[in-house]
């Protein structure tokens, strides 16, 4: 709470340093002088000397704080009662830490409950010094930028540059968060990898995590049945529903519908993409699958499930149809209309103008909404989990039950289990060969994108 309160006594006095710098900016401007920056420049320099250093000593005192206060926790006499095993103290001081920040809580551990009080009071002294560095560094901060304001002073050319500085750090963010997300998948399969060979897992076909005890256990990694199930639900069975669907949406929308039933039905169809998967998965668990189960039944098929690929995958094609839909629409609608207008002109029927003309002509944009539904249909979990199955086949069965990679993921990562136990680590191994998938596939949709919008330019 301390440092928290200091956070905002910082951005008070960035906004008075803001206030203060312009004004005196002002009055030089007043004078004889020629200002080479107008005053609200100024004032932003000066603000920026006082949040961006303060809030770099708060970031580094809040990271840095909890090891002070676990160093001056240890100094404590209960704190030498604490048991040596790592995983069992780091459990007793992190209760203890609860315990300080809620004083009203239960105590499970009477070690907690002991070392909770001085916990509280170092906490408190480590932030209140954190406090005073951080409003030392934002006055002396504040201090020097505000010694800055003078006529001939290039405000305007530093406060470009911190600009520019913040939008090249908020551009890198995205390209390090890949990094790490890629680097933590690598590690952790990489691990996996040193008990299970590759080939193993990429090529076998018996999966069944539950079994793999001892030290021959590639036999039960593999995950050829889990990327059926996956490329049968989410880029076969989804995409014969999505596709047609949402072409023809976009179709009648940009070439056959009035304005005000444009303007109705594409609201309409674009609320399927803001419907919680969830909902979806409850549709297609307690709707979709008990039809699909009754019509297997009818078929003569024997103990028909309601868990089927059919079920998830019919509800996860209603669910990606906005995808095509909107880039098709959007591609559809960004063909010149010179194109239509000679075809039209030349004596083609409106439906050959859209067939020999438009639909070459959009089909960069085409193919990049399939490409797009595929990729959210194949990491799809929700409906896969409430509608699909467990049972790693190879079918093509679509009334039989199936599941996917991101079903298997969800399986290792929950429940009570060990960490580094090969079960656990598959979870990244099948991230990881998830996280390639899509990326070829983008790679794939660009390409083609590019290919035809070089033939239609």
């Amino acid at each position: 709470m301390i440092l928290t309160g200091v956070l905002l006594a910082v951005l008070g006095l960035g906004l008075v340093g803001w206030f203060a710098a312009r004004a005196r900016a002002r009055l030089l401007r007043t004078g004889r002088e020629t200002l080479h920056s107008m005053p609200g420049y100024h004032g932003w320099h000066v603000a920026l000397w006082i949040l961006v250093p303060a809030l770099l000593a708060w970031t580094v005192w809040s990271v840095a704080m909890p090891g002070f206060v676990e160093g001056a926790v240890m100094t404590e006499p209960a704190a030498a009662q604490l048991p040596a095993e790592p995983m069992h103290r780091a459990a007793i001081l992190a209760e203890a830490g609860a315990l300080a920040a809620d004083p009203s809580a239960a105590a499970f551990d009477q070690q907690a409950q002991a070392l909770a009080e001085p916990m509280r009071a170092a906490q408190t002294r480590f932030a209140i010094i954190g406090a005073l560095l951080v409003l030392v560094v934002a006055f002396a901060g504040g201090g020097y930028g505000f010694t800055r304001v003078r006529a001939a002073f290039p405000a305007r050319a530093q406060v470009e540059r911190a600009v520019l500085a913040l939008l090249l750090a908020a551009s890198l963010m995205a390209i390090l968060t890949t990094f790490g997300i890629v680097g933590s998948l690598l590690f952790e399969a990489g691990m996996f990898f040193r008990d299970v060979s590759p080939i193993a897992f990429l090529t076998g076909t018996h999966w069944a995590p539950g079994n793999a005890h001892g030290t021959d256990i590639a036999g039960n990694f593999g995950a050829v049945p889990l990327f059926w199930g996956t490329i049968y639900i989410g880029a076969i069975i989804a995409m014969i529903v999505a596709i047609p669907l949402g072409l023809m949406s976009a179709i009648y929308l940009t070439q056959y519908a009035s304005g005000t039933m444009r303007r109705w039905l594409k609201p309409m169809l674009e609320i399927l993409a803001g419907i919680p998967t969830v909902v979806y998965g409850y549709f297609a668990a307690l709707t979709v699958a008990p039809l699909i189960r009754d019509f297997a039944g009818n078929l003569g098929m024997p103990n028909p499930s309601t868990e089927s690929a059919l079920a998830a995958g019919l509800v996860m094609g209603v669910m990606i149809i906005p995808f095509v839909s909107s880039m098709a629409d959007d591609a559809l609608a960004a063909v010149p209309r010179a194109m239509s207008d000679g075809s039209l002109a030349l004596g083609a029927t409106k439906s050959e103008t859209i067939k020999k003309v438009l639909l070459p002509a959009a089909l960069p944009g085409i193919v990049a909404g399939v490409m797009l539904a595929i990729s959210r249909a194949i990491g799809e979990t929700m409906i896969v989990v409430m509608a699909a199955g467990a049972s790693a086949r190879l079918s093509a069965n679509p009334f039989a039950s199936m599941t996917t990679v991101t079903y298997q993921i969800v399986q290792m990562l929950t429940g009570d289990q060990e960490f580094n136990s090969p079960k656990t680590l598959s979870a990244f191994a099948l991230g990881l060969v998830l996280f390639a998938v899509t990326l070829v596939l983008n790679i794939i949709a660009l390409r083609v994108v590019k290919r035809f919008r070089e033939a239609y330019e």
